[in-house]
């Protein structure tokens, strides 16, 4: 590490000024293990600056003795600023940045007890997914059986943990497979001198385990240890984190395990819990004064996290007031919430009300966000999403559009470059550009060459093309060609699940990245399928028209004062004025996947608290009654989050709380007058539906003058209906059978 070896001349600073009493009590706290746990808008951030500040200042602490750590670049570079504006000056000798680029500088300084040379290189994301291909040709293990994406991400969460290859606990073949991969993969990192990203910790944290002279030499540096989002660390920021402060204990934490958000990338809120057990002479400090938001949001944000278990409590306060209660909106659908979003921004706005950049939209997957951008499209009104492309800019968006423009027109270039090798085919870039110049040999182009091939390999054309080559190139050929014909003969959505399924393109998304990543792009495919489900009856030449004209609107600089949609996980550590949550139903917040896990319940809950406290100003929830299901209305059933909210802070009360069709039960209803539609289907009934075939009325009831029928069917099981556009026949049935 550099040799700051300075002299610092401390002047005193009145660092209290301004700070509630709880601020004032973490500025002040004595040495030793400290945990401040900081609820959300409670100046975290400026209480952590101000410590440093103040050891730097009023204590007299070398910079040179000073460790601190945070996330992400951003954090990095904000807090090097406000220490430097409250000193007057940069404090030489400080160590502050982010825990992959202080482990970087550690492993190079101490390189000589390391398997690798000073100059190693850090392997990217795809360098890394690259290299866990190679290993798997080598291990001559089939990577359509064991996806290199898939396989990296195993290996990463070991990492995570600690676990070299020869740790890994080994329940099933599956694990034997990753161990053995895992263990070419570190060796032929070491045969090209270089590392991972999991590496800087894994081989920091380890170095200070297993040598006493260099975690010695580290602890007694470092006076003073201090961290930013502890919650967000996992198992081996911990460990390296215990040894750096293994000689003096002074470690400082700041955190909040209620908003511990990031479990599938490997953070683990337990670490909370192990400091207080590893530490059990610490501090604790509560920071609960907010000063973001209302007392109305505040007090929701409580009702909901206070039912998770394992935790502190804070009691959140602030003195800005009640403020106003919490909308509750019903949507009829998905579409529906998307224009009640852009009709309340338009008419805040046009009231002079609020700027359009006071509004952030948010929801819990990436896929949500197509019907609220097209909502705007159709509007005419601008918006930025952050934390992610627009959802037609999505690389599996792309992917599934640009294999459905290759099918209509074979001929488009840009289509064929971008699918042809993906799910990787063994068609690599010089297979490419020989089909290229033998498409421009015989005045074609490459992917009508493609369907010739296909349809026969052994046309002499081809025989200056390698085996391995046309064997690469013969099976996607043939598909094309078979997806070609369909174009003439079929619509959109059986045509594009044609695709899928013959690509596998499900697995593969699968098997890219960790589970949760890959089903969240599966879950964006699966709403571009709904979207195609609209097109009953209309050309794929209209279906592609329509999406090319939206996917070409102009892009929003960051900067511009509009809208923000985003989701709940990027919104972490931002704050707006108007805060709405979309899409605030069962399966979707939280979300399916965890129902039978009590751990990802708790985290979704955690994710809805984030949501909830990044207002200021005013918060809309809205659930849906019913989500578009490829052209058909199911019902669906409100986030049980909503719930835990006290009647007390939504506006209407418990008179907001509609019934819902899903379960009548669930919400008390207001009165309400006759209703206009009369029931024509009862319990028993048989009836027949044109894509679900024949099934059984279950149950109905009137809801929104429209009929809501329970039919279980036999092809495809239970559904629930809206009478009005599910055309369903009545089956008389022949008694005498």
């Amino acid at each position: 590490m550099t040799d700051f070896s300075i002299q610092y001349n401390p002047r005193m600073i009145d660092l209290a000024a301004g700070l509630n009493p709880e601020q004032q009590q973490a500025l002040n706290v004595g040495l030793g293990p400290v945990l401040v746990l900081a609820g959300p808008g409670s100046g975290k951030t400026r209480v952590l600056t101000h410590r440093i500040a103040h050891l730097i200042s009023n204590l007299a602490v070398n910079p040179y003795s000073i460790l601190a750590v945070t996330f992400t670049n951003k954090a990095a570079k904000e807090m090097n600023a406000r220490v430097e504006a409250l000193l007057g000056g940069r404090p030489r000798g400080l160590t502050l940045g982010t825990f992959h680029s202080i482990c970087a500088r550690l492993l190079r300084v101490e390189v000589e007890h390391l398997p690798f040379n000073q100059n190693f290189v850090i392997y990217d994301s795809d360098d890394q997914v690259a290299l866990v291909r190679n290993a798997l040709k080598e291990l001559n293990i089939d990577d359509k059986m064991h996806r290199p994406g898939g396989v990296h991400a195993r290996i990463s969460a070991a990492k995570n943990d600690l676990l070299l290859p020869e740790d890994m606990p080994l329940t099933n073949y599956r694990d034997e497979v990753v161990a053995r991969v895992y263990a070419r993969y570190q060796q032929m990192l070491m045969a090209s001198n270089a590392v991972d990203f999991d590496d800087l910790l894994l081989w920091t944290a380890k170095l200070l385990d297993d040598n006493a002279a260099v975690r010695k030499k580290y602890a007694q540096r470092f006076e003073h240890v201090l961290v930013d989002e502890f919650q967000d660390t996992n198992l081996a920021q911990y460990a390296l984190l215990k040894h750096l402060a293994s000689f003096h204990r002074n470690i400082y934490v700041v955190g909040d395990t209620d908003q511990s958000i990031y479990r599938w990338r490997g953070a683990d809120y337990r670490n909370v819990l192990r400091f207080e057990e590893d530490f059990p002479d610490s501090q604790v400090i509560l920071l609960e004064q907010n000063y973001r938001s209302t007392q109305r949001i505040l007090d929701a944000a409580m009702a909901v996290i206070d039912r998770n278990p394992h935790r502190t409590r804070k009691q959140l306060f602030t003195e800005r007031g009640g403020g106003q209660k919490i909308t509750l909106h019903k949507a009829l659908n998905e579409q529906g919430a998307g224009r009640f979003i852009v009709e309340t921004i338009a008419m805040a706005v046009a009231k002079k009300e609020a700027k359009p950049g006071d509004f952030a939209i948010m929801y819990r997957i990436n896929a949500q966000s197509r019907l609220i951008e097209e909502a705007f499209l159709h509007a005419n009104l601008p918006y930025k999403l952050v934390g992610a492309q627009r959802f037609y800019g999505r690389r599996e968006v792309k992917d599934v559009l640009c294999y459905l423009r290759l099918a209509y027109n074979p001929s488009d270039e840009a289509s064929f470059g971008r699918v042809i090798n993906v799910p990787p085919r063994r068609i690599g870039i010089k297979a490419q550009a020989n089909l290229r110049a033998l498409a421009l040999q015989d005045k074609t182009t490459p992917g009508m060459l493609l369907i010739r091939i296909g349809d026969n390999p052994q046309d002499p054309i081809f025989a200056g093309m390698s085996s391995t080559t046309l064997q690469a190139m013969t099976p996607i050929g043939a598909m094309l060609s078979k997806w070609h014909a369909l174009c003439k003969e079929t619509e959109t959505m059986p045509l594009m699940d044609r695709i899928l399924a013959d690509v596998n393109y499900h697995d593969y998304l699968l098997a890219e990245g960790d589970q949760e990543e890959g089903e969240d792009r599966w879950e964006n495919v699966q709403e571009l399928r709904k979207l195609a489900s609209e097109y009953k009856g209309r050309s794929i030449s209209e279906f592609l028209e329509t999406i090319t004209l939206v996917s070409d609107q102009d892009t929003i600089a960051e900067t511009a004062e509009v809208p923000t949609l985003l989701t709940l996980h990027a919104a972490k550590g931002l704050e707006y004025p108007v805060v709405f949550i979309a899409g605030l139903d069962d399966g979707t917040l939280p979300h399916s996947r965890s129902h039978d896990d009590p751990e990802e319940m708790a985290e979704e809950r955690r994710l809805f608290y984030v949501g909830i406290t990044r207002a200021k100003d005013r918060l809309i929830l809205i659930h849906n009654l019913y989500r578009n299901s490829f052209g058909y209305a199911e019902a669906v059933e409100p986030s049980r989050f909503l719930d835990d909210l006290p009647d007390e802070v939504i506006d209407g009360g418990n008179a907001a709380r509609l019934e819902h069709p899903y379960r009548p039960d669930r919400w008390s209803a207001p009165e309400r007058g006759p209703a206009a539609v009369t029931q024509q289907y009862r319990p028993g009934m048989s009836v027949r539906h044109a894509e679900w075939g024949e099934g059984m009325v279950l149950n109905s009831r009137i809801q929104d003058d429209d009929e809501v029928v329970d039919i279980f069917f036999q092809a495809v099981g239970l559904k629930k209906v809206m009478a009005a556009f599910a055309k369903l026949e009545t089956v008389e049935k022949d008694e005498a059978k």
